[in-house]
């Protein structure tokens, strides 16, 4: 029965051992969902920010087409433009909690790396993969002869 005990223990290091690499593998997921939507939200800013500029220029009395809801619907620059900026600035107010969400799971990861001295190897792929860069460079320096056709 002490056998089982001790066979208990092990497995029960293992299972710590589990949960926190499955943890850290959560966690580090998170992480690149926020850096995902962060950058997606800035796609979506730099494309308000272009058609701010873009509008800001013209006749406020001109027409113009917005899509709401899947709807196109026609308006005037002077009743579009507010609600863009608006939405702009909601935008950069989404980011900015995004980024503090981003620090703050940076921050969990790197605890949890230092609590558990957590440090992240190269596979055999990824070391190979280098590898194959480096040749990649030196065979773009090969291709320069083909150009001696001409």
């Amino acid at each position: 029965m002490t056998s089982k005990a001790e066979g208990d223990g092990d497995g029960n290091e293992q299972i710590n051992e589990q949960a926190v690499a499955n943890l850290y593998g959560s966690m580090r997921a998170e992480m690149n969902q926020l850096y995902s939507k962060i950058t997606e939200l800035e796609m979506e800013m730099s494309e308000h920010s272009l058609v701010i500029g873009t509008i800001q220029l013209l006749d406020p009395s001109r027409r113009c087409f917005r899509m709401i809801g899947g709807m196109l619907v026609e308006r005037t620059i002077k009743e579009v433009l507010p609600a863009v900026q608006r939405n702009k600035e909601g935008l950069e107010e989404v980011i900015s909690r995004l980024n503090e969400a981003l620090e703050k799971k940076k921050n969990e990861i790197a605890e949890l790396e230092a609590k558990y001295k957590i440090r992240i190897r190269k596979s055999d792929g990824e070391q190979k993969d280098d590898g194959s860069q480096k040749e990649g460079s030196a065979q773009g320096v090969l291709v320069g002869p083909a150009s001696a056709k001409e």
